[in-house]
């Protein structure tokens, strides 16, 4: 270990860790998948983990979506000061709705990218590659003290761009499917190998929430997948590194009896209201990984047309079956520390059941295999925090997900 001192990032110190710092993004993780599989005996290790170290439970950063939660992780700061406030968002200077996955959208420095040039080696691994760009952004990779690479694309990799040749070679398995597990457990397996091999001072493992969309906590494929997760915890453990375990966000059904997608189209009711396209409902869970959740989450933000009386349409959204939440930009702002400047004129929120559409002739739902399971509201912003470590995180007020590094780093210094 080069460091000799504590490092700063986002005006936030973080120790100087004597062992790894490991910190595990589990995509998805709803605590009750944990509760369910340390019940059943699925879990040892985090069983044992969870009486010898610090377990709790934190709050993610709202919209409860990847890219949002991942990055604030990556930061140890909220939305508003990272930026990344969705998966995907609208730019009204140039009308169009492109994905927020570009470097050019990060506002602010990663941890990782703070320790790096304070000396340390620093390993990312992420399930999708959509992450990997905004997780990677000021690492350099000449100096071999940075690796930074997706399973989806590990066999891509390359010196120059990740720190490493072909990691899929490198840990002798194919690239998985996207739609599966195994992109999980390949971010594992690679995570054990870097910390025997390699050796790094901070590492950061997030996986992708397929598992989670798929199958509710006491299905057979959650079952397996979470006892597939113990046993990677338990090599990591064993390996003498201090782990975090968190994740992005929970997990929630948004079906019916039935099975049938539970979804309200304020799109449709908005185009009643004011007129066709006269306001835009932007769904920030979009991405290119449709398959599991059809665009569907419980965030929504909308831009209105100036000339229309905002609150008397809020009023409408907070009175419609299924929304939680209607409030404008201000308030959204400083309830969810989100930047104005990348959400609309009003932010909704819906029900623990309920999803967000826009039009219904806009979303695929043929394309949804299982009954809809999804998250982006505040139903879904509960999310474990354990410690492989006793520690002292009692003084906070509010535990945030994105404590994760602060308190790994502090479990790795003694």
């Amino acid at each position: 270990m080069t460091l000799t001192g504590p490092v700063n990032a986002n005006g936030r110190s973080y120790a100087a860790p004597q062992t790894c710092a490991v910190v595990i993004c589990l995509d998805g993780c709803e605590p009750e998948y944990l509760d369910v599989a340390i019940a059943e005996g699925l879990m040892p290790n985090l069983a044992r983990i969870q009486s010898e170290g610090t377990a709790r439970l934190a709050h993610s950063v709202i919209p409860s979506f990847t890219n949002p939660n991942n990055m604030s992780i990556a930061t140890g700061r909220p939305p508003a000061h990272h930026g990344i406030c969705g998966n995907f968002l609208y730019d009204p200077d140039t009308g169009e709705e492109v994905m927020m996955n570009d470097v050019r959208f990060l506002r602010a420095p990663t941890i990782f990218s703070q320790y790096f040039n304070a000396g340390a080696r620093v390993a990312v691994v992420t399930a999708k590659d959509k992450l990997r760009a905004l997780l990677g952004a000021g690492l350099s990779f000449e100096e071999g003290r940075a690796i930074c690479f997706s399973s989806e694309r590990a066999d891509q990799a390359t010196k120059d761009a990740n720190g490493i040749e072909n990691a899929s070679l490198w840990l002798g398995r194919d690239v998985p499917e996207v739609y599966s597990g195994a992109l999980s457990e390949f971010v594992f397996a690679a995570g054990c190998k870097l910390l025997k091999e390699w050796q790094p001072d901070i590492m950061y493992l997030s996986t992708t929430d397929y598992i989670q969309h798929k199958f509710a906590p006491d299905e057979q494929g959650a079952k397996e997948f979470h006892a597939m997760v113990d046993g990677y915890l338990g090599k990591l453990d064993a390996m003498g590194a201090a782990i975090v375990l968190t994740a992005d966000h929970g997990m929630k059904p948004k079906h019916d009896g039935s099975g049938a997608p539970l979804v309200v189209y304020i799109q449709d009711m908005l185009d009643e209201w004011l007129g066709r396209a006269a306001a835009r409902v932007i769904l920030p869970i979009t991405d290119p990984y449709v398959v599991h959740h059809g665009a569907l989450g419980s965030f929504a933000t909308v831009y209105l047309p100036h000339d229309v009386d905002h609150g008397e349409i809020i009023h409408k959204l907070a009175s419609t079956e299924g929304i939680m939440l209607a409030i404008d930009k201000e308030s959204a702002c400083a309830r969810f520390e989100l930047p104005a400047d990348r959400i609309g004129d009003v932010v909704l929120v819906s029900d623990e059941n309920m999803t967000i559409g826009t039009s219904a002739d806009r979303h695929d739902l043929a394309a949804l295999k299982e009954p809809l399971r999804s998250h982006g509201g505040l139903t879904e912003q509960t999310v474990p925090f354990i410690v492989n470590r006793k520690i002292d995180i009692a003084s906070a007020p509010e535990l945030r997900n994105f404590d994760a590094f602060y308190y790994a780093a502090l479990a790795a210094s003694v």
